[in-house]
């Protein structure tokens, strides 16, 4: 093991306030904000610091293979594990080294990547993905000799991070794997043949069914035993255009539960290897369970329900949805209220395009495989205005729905302009407002709720999930805000405050989600409940309307059942807007005038500006210009 000289400790947690995860950071309260790139430059850290954001995220890699095997894009950073009980620790002295001298207030994430080098695979073929050719890929993730001695080499790099002199700077561990460090498995993974998995699987399915007669009757196959059972094959080709079948398809399902369950198992071990490591002092996330977004199953997420369970995490991350056009929602890739209700921190992945994004073949040698990252998804608007509207609009849904983030300026210089960098300074400053009382009059009147699972029934790998989970972007239109939580979350939900509830890719209701529906109309309130055959609404007067193939909805369409179920539209028009924690916003394309109408008299202030719009009312007129984002603070006045 590693000795070293012990080092000063910074310690941070996230800690509940006024019903908010918030983040502390040696007993103060930090803005939740920070800055990642890969190609981390002095020059950026710089400019960042002056903005008065002091947190970085930092990547770091146990081998030097790239995070995509599909693009082949190459290693962002030397590789730390090179042979065993050998560690080259540089490249962490470089970034460490870059940040501090930019920023002497610095407190620093390490993103630590953790698939094997190759020459681990090919000494531990049996820890190792093993394909039908006969060859091996990186890690086997049902494997308990990668997860043991990864989690060792683990240990030793946090013994020296922790014993050196960059130990006071060190706030967190973001732990990372598989497909673009997402926790995803990589497309050749998806038929690892490893026994592992199989062995894994049984135990899995002993632990769940107790008998065989159980696990036969659940799949429908009196064959099958808890000693012979066999994953269902996740990779085979399919012309099936229907949800998968309960009666004749379980084994599916728990496939992919299995499969899901295994990765989080893999988060919390690593997470609680940190924890331990560094006494509780450091931060723990993760990315995981992009239900709300990634439909297919495959890629294997599906239990974040379990993972925000465990005491050992204590943010989560996603990028926003890839929609990246003008006038839509970037949504989070989850069910942000149900992160927040275990007492989990939400951090964005503000990967966003501008104007001046730099393409990673000019910021790099060796790295950009040919013709890769250089069109479509990887380019920004065409101008600096918009590219400020973006960035508003990344602020504004932080603020509003209070969660927090980091400006991921991947290959550099993305934000390198007075304008972009006034945005990150200003959200800084903003979100001091964020430790005030959440006012209960600003709370959602609406209420999704969303089964994590579903992916697992579609055998499209996704486009009937997306079916559904596109009414992602109309939500966001229809001049109200709406909260999101998971299916398992039901009873923990605040219901008495909404108008609406929407089960949202609910394919088949459970007795006491029956019963609930009765429940919520006595409330008074309207319920609806898109399945696979269509969407069925529930009406507190006793009507049921069932609307056959009714899948995907207009903001329209929506307002106007919002309206009839008494859900306070706050503008009429189809705008992104956001309200809640005392912000509302809108986004807009065309811009123009806009009306806001508040159910409450209330003080408007435009905070960018410092103006105070109106010291009481009820109506506010505002004309925006096109392709902008406004952000207003709004505070509700006793009656």
């Amino acid at each position: 093991m590693l000795q070293f000289t012990v080092s000063a400790q910074s310690k941070a947690k996230v800690s509940l306030k006024n019903s908010s995860p918030s983040l502390l950071i040696d007993g103060k309260n930090y803005p939740p904000f920070a800055y990642m790139s890969y190609l981390g430059e002095k020059e950026y850290y710089k400019e960042i610091a002056a903005s008065g954001v002091h947190i970085y995220n930092i990547p770091a890699y146990l081998a030097d293979g790239g995070i995509n095997t599909i693009s082949g894009i190459g290693a962002f950073r030397s590789p730390i594990w090179i042979g065993e009980e050998n560690y080259d620790f540089s490249s962490l002295v470089l970034d460490f080294e870059k940040i501090i001298k930019a920023d002497k207030k610095a407190k620093v994430v390490i993103r630590f990547y953790l698939d094997p080098p190759e020459w681990w695979t090919s000494k531990n073929p049996e820890a190792s993905a093993q394909l039908a050719d006969g060859s091996t890929f990186r890690q086997c993730f049902s494997s308990e000799l990668w997860k043991i001695e990864t989690g060792k080499v683990l240990r030793d790099c946090l013994n020296w991070v922790l014993h050196s002199k960059y130990a006071k700077y060190l706030i967190g561990i973001h732990v990372a794997s598989g497909f673009t460090e997402e926790w995803f498995y990589h497309p050749k993974q998806y038929q690892d043949q490893n026994s592992a998995r199989v062995d894994g699987f049984r135990q899995w399915l002993k632990e769940k069914y107790k008998s065989n007669s159980e696990l036969q009757k659940s799949w429908n196959n009196p064959t099958v035993t808890l000693e012979n059972a066999q994953l269902a094959n996740v990779d085979e080709s399919t012309n099936n255009n229907t949800w998968r079948d309960p009666n004749k398809d379980i084994i599916y399902i728990d496939t992919y539960r299995y499969l899901a369950e295994v990765l989080v198992d893999n988060i919390i071990y690593f997470s609680k290897i940190v924890k331990d490591a560094s006494n509780g002092d450091l931060l723990t996330g993760a990315f995981s369970g992009y239900h709300y977004f990634v439909g297919d199953a495959r890629r294997g997420h599906g239990a974040l329900a379990k993972l925000l369970k465990s005491p050992y995490i204590d943010y989560l991350s996603s990028p926003n949805v890839y929609n990246r056009v003008l006038g839509e929602d970037w949504a989070p890739m989850l069910a942000i209220n149900s992160v927040q209700l275990h007492g989990k921190l939400w951090l964005a992945e503000n990967d966003t395009r501008t104007s001046i994004t730099t393409l990673l073949k000019d910021q790099s040698e060796g790295i950009a495989p040919p013709g890769q990252y250089e069109s479509g998804v990887w380019l920004g608007p065409e101008d600096i205005e918009t590219s400020v509207s973006l960035l508003w609009k990344n602020t504004a849904r932080m603020l509003a729905y209070g969660y927090g983030g980091w400006w991921f300026d991947m290959w550099g210089g993305w934000f390198s302009n007075p304008q972009l960098l006034n945005v990150i300074e200003e959200t800084q400053k903003l979100s001091a407002f964020s430790n005030l009382k959440i006012d209960s009059k600003m709370k959602a009147q609406v209420g999704v709720v969303v089964d994590e699972e579903l992916c697992f029934w579609d055998p499209t790998y996704g486009r009937l999930t997306e079916n559904i989970l596109s009414n992602r972007y109309p939500l966001a239109k229809t001049g109200n805000s709406y909260d999101l939580f998971l299916r398992t979350d039901i009873n923990d939900m605040p219901i008495p405050q909404y108008k609406v509830i929407w089960l949202m890719g609910v394919l088949n209701l459970k007795k006491d989600e029956i019963k609930k529906i009765q429940e919520w109309n006595n409330l008074d309130i309207t319920v609806l409940w898109t399945n696979g055959r269509g969407t069925e609404i529930f009406e507190p007067n006793g009507n049921q309307i069932f609307m056959e193939d009714m899948f995907k909805w207009s903001a329209v369409e929506l307002g106007n059942l919002w309206a009839k179920a008494g859900v306070h539209r706050y503008i009429q028009t189809d705008d992104v807007f956001y309200i809640g924690r005392n912000w509302i916003s809108i986004h807009s394309v065309a811009g123009g005038k806009r009306e806001v109408d508040f159910p409450y008299y209330a003080q408007v202030i435009d905070p960018i500006n410092n103006e105070i719009l109106s010291e009481s009312t009820k109506q506010l007129e505002l004309n925006i210009k096109p392709k902008s984002t406004v952000l207003l603070r709004v505070s509700p006045l006793k009656n």
